[in-house]
């Protein structure tokens, strides 16, 4: 009992260390895992671990073949998490850098290093190659929090976003064929035998997948399911896919989670936001008690197996070689510069499905007495701490060094998305400004896409918006909403992250009345509210630009506003192009030299 609330502790408190100091969580959790396991062992009294993962007669937390069963039943869950967050329209929308990441950068890692493997270590090629397809992987994980302080040009950020999500479940289909068509082939891969029980996984996994996917859809569209029960009957049906898709065809359950996971990401299902949300709460608690209890189960002969210069010209070689290779040969004819396309080549740390699934994968061909295979969890482990090591402690720097570093965030962040969000961001847009509209009404978010605009459905009070590496390069927010207290929220959570050069919000009905205390926050007009814009919008749904001759006559067309409820000026625009906010002190505001532009929404100046 003391083991198992220790590993629990500890992982909340490696995921607060990780949260705290903007590290990917998986680098204290490994870490901690280490040092309560076989680091353990050379500072303890009888030269034991203090968490022994599986029963070795006096202490343990798992008899017999427990231990795989749990990782088994918790990589199940976590790639079924990756399937649903793997869309087809997006694999068509992030381009072609990005699709041929996932394609020729993943080929390119196989065979590389594959190849090295086999090479450096003596590995027979089914094990070099099942390593090699372990470390394909990247993950959002890991990747998030190395970047989410690193401002980059949007391009660099989605790139490495999309890439790490797109190639989780990919990476890990890829590693559970290779396994399988290993583990049939009983030394010869290519006997009949083999090939049948390969056929039997590929026809068992994606049918069972398939077929419970549409099932359980069909349950939550018809409301056959409660809406408390909804996450639990998703969860419970996710472990029955696995485990019966395992009964028919051995070692086929990975494969069914993530096409199921796949096939239900890209219905249309009125809870699946809630679903995910349910299913990233779990995962990061089980992801806590995996790496821990993963990382204890290593022992110090493994660690000493790979003491080695060996092991370090094979880091050395996978992340200085193959990884800018696969990136500068998926890269070929895009619109990436050589710099972003070194960055993206330094930036590609392992994480939670490559860790998982080689110790699941690594404990079962040892079991089976496979050569070699003692080497799969220690070598992939290394991987995995090295590029989190290496990443976390140097993107930024390398960032700065090549020129990808944005000394300033020009980007605009837009909370709501109404009508009023939609005409002032389309505007932005066409001025050449990187402009994202976020709401938590879905049909917001759709009439601003169908419009051209970057838009997202999220909600301010959890901590999506803060995970995003793709608002990076937004320092300024305008809070929109109709909703005071949420445009409140907004600036005082946001504007250290999104609003370094200014946070602004709409004036509330309460502050229209007492023009003398306008919010230093407030955007506009301090005449002018959510109804006010609302109604002008409704009325005349144009922006407008006027030349401003002088002060005066800056001063004079904000006084007609003042009277105009249908005139609400907005921003000032300078003859390079460049826009500036105007605040609701709006009198007190002077544009910078001459030739500015007033530019406002509403009735055109008469």
């Amino acid at each position: 009992m003391l083991e198992l609330a220790g590993i629990i502790i500890l992982g909340i408190i490696a995921q607060w260390v990780a949260w705290r100091f903007k590290l990917p969580a998986i680098l204290p959790l490994i870490l901690i895992g280490l040092l309560v396991g076989p680091i353990a062992t050379l500072y303890t009294e009888d030269g034991g671990k203090l968490i022994e993962p599986i029963w070795n007669g006096e202490k343990g937390l798992f008899p017999g073949d427990g231990l795989y069963y749990f990782v088994s039943l918790a990589i199940s869950i976590i790639l079924f998490e990756g399937g649903l967050t793997l869309k087809r329209a997006e694999i068509k929308n992030v381009g072609p850098v990005i699709t041929k990441l996932i394609t020729i950068g993943s080929i390119v890692t196989f065979f590389g290093a594959g190849v090295a493997a086999h090479y450096i270590f003596g590995l027979s090629w089914q094990i070099s190659f099942l390593f090699s397809a372990l470390i394909i992987v990247t993950g959002p994980t890991v990747i998030t929090p190395i970047l989410r302080n690193i401002p980059l040009k949007k391009d660099v950020s989605a790139v490495l976003k999309w890439e790490g999500i797109l190639i989780d479940p990919i990476g890990a289909l890829v590693a559970v064929l290779v396994f399988e068509f290993i583990s049939v082939g009983e030394g010869s891969a290519f006997t009949q035998t083999a090939l049948v029980e390969f056929g039997k996984i590929l026809l068992f996994g994606t049918t069972f997948g398939f077929t419970f996917a549409h099932a359980l859809a069909f349950a939550i569209k018809k409301d056959l399911i409660p809406h408390y029960l909804m996450n639990v009957v998703s969860l419970s049906v996710v472990l029955l896919v696995f485990v019966e898709s395992d009964v028919f065809a051995h070692e086929s359950g990975l494969l069914a989670v993530v096409v199921m996971g796949m096939v239900m990401g890209n219905m249309n299902l009125p809870n699946l936001k809630e679903l995910l949300y349910f299913k990233e709460s779990l995962s990061v608690l089980l992801i806590s008690i995996l790496f821990i209890l993963l990382s204890a189960n290593i022992n110090i002969s493994d660690m000493e197996l790979i003491f080695n210069w060996n092991t370090a010209a094979l880091f050395a070689i996978i992340v200085f070689i193959i990884r800018p290779l696969g990136v500068f040969i998926s890269a070929q004819g895009s619109g990436l510069k050589f710099n972003e396309k070194l960055f993206i080549g330094w930036v590609g740390p392992r994480g939670i499905v490559a860790a998982g699934i080689a110790s699941l994968f690594g404990s079962k061909l040892l079991a089976k007495d496979v050569p070699g295979a003692e080497y799969i969890t220690p070598l992939v482990f290394m991987i995995v701490l090295g590029t989190v090591l290496l990443n976390a402690t140097t993107a930024r720097l390398f960032a700065k060094l090549i020129g990808v570093f944005l000394t300033k965030s020009e980007g605009i962040l837009i909370i709501g998305a109404s009508k009023v969000s939609r005409l002032i961001g389309n505007y932005l847009k066409k001025n050449n400004r990187h402009v994202v509209l976020i709401d938590n009404n879905d049909a917001n978010v759709e009439k601003a896409k169908s419009l051209g605009l970057e838009a997202m459905s999220a909600n301010i009070f959890s901590d999506t918006l803060t995970d995003n590496i793709e608002l990076n390069d937004m320092g300024y927010l305008m809070a929109l909403t109709g909703n005071s207290d949420i445009n409140k929220f907004a600036i005082d959570k946001f504007k250290d992250q999104f609003g370094e050069n200014g946070a602004f919000r709409l004036v509330n009905s309460e502050e229209i009345n007492d023009p003398e205390n306008n919010p230093a926050e407030g955007l506009f007009s301090h005449t002018d509210d959510f109804i006010k814009l609302m109604d002008a919008v409704r009325k005349y749904p144009t922006i407008h630009e006027i030349d401003i001759k002088d002060k005066s006559h800056y001063d004079s067309l904000i006084d007609i506003t003042l009277k105009d409820n249908d005139i609400i000026p907005v921003f000032t625009k300078s003859p390079n192009g460049s826009i500036e906010i105007i605040p609701a002190n709006s009198k007190d505001f002077l544009p910078n030299g001459e030739g500015h532009k007033l530019v406002y929404l509403g009735k055109m100046f008469t």
